[in-house]
């Protein structure tokens, strides 16, 4: 056998140098890794630097370096007073600002508008943040009694103008045209031999339902008339009847258990009460601003946001209904949803700005900001039941048959179990429908509503500030404000789509 040595397992020699790691970590490292690691992305990279070189840096250089900062007219945005290329018209945005924002709505009650946009972002923020406490009261005072206040800050008026009156005049006109239409059928009967007792049975039927239907009105119709006619405070009324209902809240639900309802239902009448004491709407409110004075940004947000909220609702009930085993419901929803997609958004607003007047009775006026806010709702609506009805196919089918098996209700099962799963496969499509939505509202100008780009063309016919550059500072300002929304809305959607699925991350 050889004899194996120490020194035949040792080195002699010392190693030669290695080369130097190349560096992946860093800007540098970022470079090298994905954006110079193949000649595809080289070309790439060159590519895409030439186009940020020729777009980008002259619009910074536009909205920047050359752009106009001080002016009171378009003297200050002429090139020949200027000595070198003229940017951005700035003097012309601080000049229309408020015309962006409130449209022709009066300045001394802009306020009004600012303390809505303040209550609204006081009580959206918390509602967006995860660990905030409270999300069902925040949840419920910013779709309930936000719009409500909203209403009274942005249109004014009182309770006389508002929904009680309203209301009751809308269900006295509708049981009078039930009664109308049951008589007209009473009388059909009588003189149609062959079908005339089934005519005859259904008017007497009609005439029932108009009956039932004066009876329910009637309690609102006497709340209209007290209101308008009571000398005393209405919020006065309103507290005692909150300590009424706290305490029948207390009896009936057990002593000290139902201390939260009674706190719960306090708070409400008092804050309504506070609500109507400090606005005066059982004095006659704020003072009306109608809304063909309302523009700019004001319009905008109100299409949109009112426009997302509505189509929640409208989406699921229509991809729910388009599910459904009763083919009445499923027909009816399948007929709208394809019906609605199939016209363009500007037809809606056309039917519902221009048409739908003529089928409401002689004595009835609908708003036409209101017209184009169903319009708008119900379209978007109709968009978002097809993202939604996405997400419940994508649901197995075995997560219906366990809860059956458990013994939970179709409504059970698809509230707790099934619809929130779907809502969170389809965030993104979801998200895509809202920022969709939201630059959509622009359309709205062609209807004689003036949003956010219809004030700007509108300022345009100003001579004060014609310039050559008017027009782009304007779209530059504008797009800027659409960016800043729609980026917003896709971040977020990013953050809670990663929450959602957090138990998913490998």
């Amino acid at each position: 056998m050889t004899d194996i040595t120490a020194s035949t397992f040792i080195r002699q020699d010392m190693a030669g140098e290695r080369p130097a790691p190349v560096k992946t970590t860093g800007f540098v490292g970022f470079v090298r890794t994905r954006l110079l690691n193949s000649p595809t992305n080289i070309l790439l990279t060159l590519v895409s630097a030439l186009l940020i070189w020729f777009t980008v840096v002259p619009a910074l250089q536009f909205l920047l370096v050359d752009a106009v900062w001080v002016g009171k007219d378009r003297e200050a945005c002429l090139a020949q007073n200027a000595g070198h290329p003229v940017g951005a018209c700035w003097p012309y945005i601080a000049a229309k600002f408020g015309q962006f924002m409130y449209g022709f709505y009066p300045d001394a009650d802009r306020w009004r508008v600012n303390l809505t946009y303040g209550l609204s972002v006081a009580l959206l923020v918390p509602l967006l943040i995860q660990r905030v406490p409270g999300k069902a009261l925040n949840a419920g005072l910013f779709l309930f009694a936000l719009p409500v206040v909203a209403f009274f800050l942005l249109y004014g008026g009182g309770l006389s103008g508002f929904g009680v009156s309203w209301t009751a005049s809308v269900l006295s006109l509708v049981a009078e045209s039930i009664d109308t239409a049951g008589n007209a059928l009473v009388r059909a009967g009588d003189t149609v031999p062959v079908v005339g007792v089934l005519l005859w049975a259904l008017g007497k039927l009609v005439v029932l339902l108009g009956l039932l239907a004066s009876w329910i009105v009637w309690p609102l119709v006497g709340l209209r008339d007290l209101l308008q006619a009571s000398r005393q405070p209405v919020w006065t009324d309103l507290v005692l009847t909150g300590l009424v209902v706290s305490a029948l809240v207390f009896v009936m639900g057990g002593g000290v258990r139902a201390m939260r309802s009674v706190v719960a239902t306090a708070a409400t009448f008092v804050g309504i009460a506070i609500v109507i004491a400090v606005m005066g709407l059982d004095r006659g409110g704020l003072p009306i601003v109608d809304t063909r004075l309302w523009g700019g940004l004001l319009v905008t947000l109100v299409v949109s946001v009112i426009g997302i909220v509505a189509s929640m609702p409208i989406g699921i009930a229509l991809a729910l209904g388009r599910r459904s085993t009763i083919p009445l419901i499923r027909i009816f929803s399948i007929a709208f949803i394809e019906l609605v997609r199939g016209v363009p958004l500007i037809t809606v607003l056309f039917f519902a700005t221009y048409m739908l007047p003529l089928f409401l009775p002689g004595n009835m006026r609908i708003d036409g900001l209101v017209r184009a806010l169903i319009g708008v709702a119900l379209f978007s609506g109709a968009y978002m039941a097809e993202v939604i009805r996405g997400g419940l196919q994508a649901i197995p089918r075995g997560q219906a048959e366990a809860a059956s098996a458990l013994g939970l209700s179709w409504w059970k099962t698809t509230s707790f179990i099934v619809l929130p799963q779907a809502l969170r496969h389809v965030i993104p499509g979801i998200v895509n429908s809202f920022i969709s939505l939201f630059k959509d509202t622009s359309l709205v100008s062609i209807v004689a509503l003036f949003d956010l780009l219809g004030s700007l063309k509108a300022s345009f016919a100003d001579p004060v500030w014609a310039t050559p550059t008017t027009a782009f500072t304007g779209f530059a300002f504008t797009g800027l404000i659409y960016f800043a929304f729609c980026f917003g809305m896709s971040r977020y959607s990013l953050l809670v789509e990663r929450r959602l699925n957090a138990h998913r991350r490998n």
